[in-house]
This record gives structure tokens, sequence and C-alpha cells, in this order.
């Protein structure tokens, strides 16, 4: 496990498992909620991905990342798919507990959007920050109002999963030679083409930590008649993504509802209202055959649905901020460091030393009830 300078790990028990945290050396257990910072990765990731912003925030701040089941050094316990990514949030709180952090400010990418989204939904948090995440609806397999498609979803889970991808996984393929191999899928998937780091060994790193056990990374998948002949089963993390199971659009209608903020690339392949990890626009394209059209399979409109729920959201009283970044990818805080660091610490309320350097001018669209 590749920590940078400064970068600790350690094992929490919990009641649930033993679950992988990061921290900084020399931050303090005693600080405040106020002054927490809690992150969560995304899918095929873990939380080295977060390192270099963890070296990067305020020392007066406390922050950690946690590596999810099946990801990183966290126990590799089967997920229950038909609890939809409820697993994951109920592992994050009793490591929290176990933390002695009653709230925090949770940041979650891709993936780890939906996990602190369904956080909020059970638990107090002081606020959200959604970097690239999954719609609310879920992944794959609905229209742009979250009504799904079919009953079986027919083209989401972990029949989407790419077979090649799940083999490299396990073989821990390091190289670029196959557009399948982990660095081929981070340079093409991750990150909008121009990214350069010293550290994408460290990322790979990262990917490869998936687990590819039973119940873990894809999960299982089902037969159907309906095109193109696949759908989710009741374990992994695809499944866990579906639609059937998971539905998070609820958020509009908490009572107390924590200031969320929404940053994401304007390149990002994976979370689009294109994505080229949808089945359905991959249909359309005819990378996948015998498409049976617009009609029966459309793109998920990922984006627009996420603008959707979170401009209800802010009708409904809530404070929400949009930071569209443009050209970068599903990685904005990998990619445009100092534009994600300041757009946080801005919506957390850091108010930072005079020491500090100047914020990089970036648009923020507000939308909020006022």
């Amino acid at each position: 496990m590749t920590l940078f300078d400064g970068i600790t790990a350690r094992l929490v028990e919990t009641d649930r498992l033993g679950v992988n945290v990061l921290e900084r050396v020399g931050d303090d257990p005693s600080t405040s909620p106020e002054h927490t910072v809690v992150f969560v990765h995304g899918n095929v990731a873990s939380s080295l991905f977060w390192q270099e912003i963890m070296q990067d925030l305020p020392s007066e701040l406390r922050v950690i990342a946690v590596d999810l089941r099946g990801f990183g050094r966290t126990e590799h316990s089967p997920i229950d798919a038909t609890r939809g990514v409820r697993d994951f949030s109920d592992d994050l709180h009793a490591t929290l507990e176990a933390l002695g952090i009653s709230t925090a400010h949770l940041v979650g990418w891709s993936m780890g959007g939906a996990v602190v989204l369904q956080y909020a939904l059970d638990h107090p948090v002081l606020s959200l920050t959604l970097q690239s995440p999954i719609s609310p609806y879920g992944f794959g397999g609905t229209r742009r109002d979250g009504s799904r498609l079919s009953d079986e979803d027919a083209g989401a889970g972990a029949g989407a999963a790419n077979p090649d991808f799940i083999q490299r996984l396990i073989d821990h393929d390091t190289t670029d030679g196959a557009p399948t191999s982990p660095r081929s899928v981070f340079r093409s998937s991750y990150v909008a083409d121009g990214y350069r780091s010293e550290h994408e060994d460290v990322w790979v790193e990262a990917m490869l930590s998936t687990s590819t056990a039973t119940g873990n990374y894809p999960g299982d998948s089902v037969t159907t008649s309906t095109w193109p002949g696949f759908a989710p089963g009741t374990t992994g993390v695809l499944n866990a993504l579906a639609p059937k199971y998971f539905d998070v659009s609820g958020i509009v209608d908490l009572a107390a509802k924590p200031p969320i903020l929404w940053i994401y690339g304007t390149a990002d392949a994976i979370v689009s209202d294109t994505s080229f990890s949808d089945v359905n626009h991959l249909g359309a394209l005819g990378v996948v055959p015998d498409w049976p059209g617009v009609d029966v399979a459309p793109a998920q409109p990922m984006v627009s649905q996420t603008r959707d729920v979170l401009s209800t959201y802010a009708e409904k009283g809530g404070e929400v901020a949009e930071v569209p970044v443009e050209g970068a990818g599903h990685s904005v805080h990998l990619e445009r460091p100092a534009v994600f660091r300041q757009a946080l610490l801005t919506h957390i309320g850091y108010v930072g030393r005079p020491a500090d350097p100047a914020p990089p001018t970036e648009a923020i669209i507000l939308r909020s009830a006022d």
C-alpha cells in the first residue's frame, strides 16, 4: 500500500467489519465536527486516490479517507445488493462511530456520492460534496424522471462489466497494452485526455485493490429475454447501483437539508448523459448489437437527472452549489486539484489564513430557494 508523505493507514475494528482508513500525521482526533472532512472513494478505486488532496488541505482540518468493503484494505465482505448501497453507508457509519465522529462533512466521488447521499438519508451530516456522482436513480436503465425502463432492469448491473477487464483485475495487470487493462481504463475513463501524474502507478494500485471475490465486484447476473439479455442479480457492487435496488432521490424531502456541493468535469466519460459505461448508449453507437431503439432503450441522462433532483432539493429549501469544471474528466480532484480544493473549502465554510494562496477564479452556479 503506497502511502504519501504525512499519510498513515490503520484498521478500525467496528461491529460490522474491519475498515481501513487513511489519516494525516498530526491531525487532532478531538477536532470538532465542523472541521472534520471524510472522503469516500468510487467504484474500482480506494482511499489511495484521496492522498494528494488530503496532503493539501489546511492543517486545522481533520481529514480521513475510508476504504469501502471489498476495496483497499477493508475486509472483502459480500455486498447485499438488494439493500442498494446501504451495506457501504452502514459500514461508514459504524466506522465514524468507532472513531468518535458524530457528524462531519462528507465527500463522495462517483459511487461514493451514492454512499454519502444514502448516509445523509439515514444520519445527520454537516454538508455533502458530490464529485461526479452517479445519478440519484442508480446506474443504467432509467428515463430522465427516474422511471425504470423495464421491471427487471435489463442492461443494468453486473452483466455490464467487461469480462476481460475483470480478468485483468484478477491478474493484477499493470500494463497499458490492452484497452481493457486497468491502466488503460484509468487513462481513457477516469481522467480526460492530457492528464499526467507521477502517481499513476498508485492510482492503478488502488484500482487493483478491488476484490473480485463472490459478492464483491462486479456481482452476479441473470439472463432475461429483454435486450441486451442480462439483468442484475442480488449481490455485488454493480447490482447495488441498479435502479431496482438503489434510489436516493428522496433526499429532496429531508427535513434538515445539509448544503450540497456538486462538482464534476464536463468531459466525464463515465457519468454523463451519453456515458460510455451505459449499455444503452453503447447500443445506440452500434457497439452492442441489436439495440432496440431509443423508445425502448434510451441512454440514461445521468447528469440531467442529478441536476433535476438537486434543483428540487433547492426548491424545497436546500442549498446547492453546482461547479462544472470545463474539460476535466471523472476525477476533478486529480485533474484540477486547486479548483477542487477551493470549492470544497468554500463549501464547508473554512476561512483561510492570510498566508493561504489566492483561490482560482471559477464560476459557481448557485441553486437555492432564495
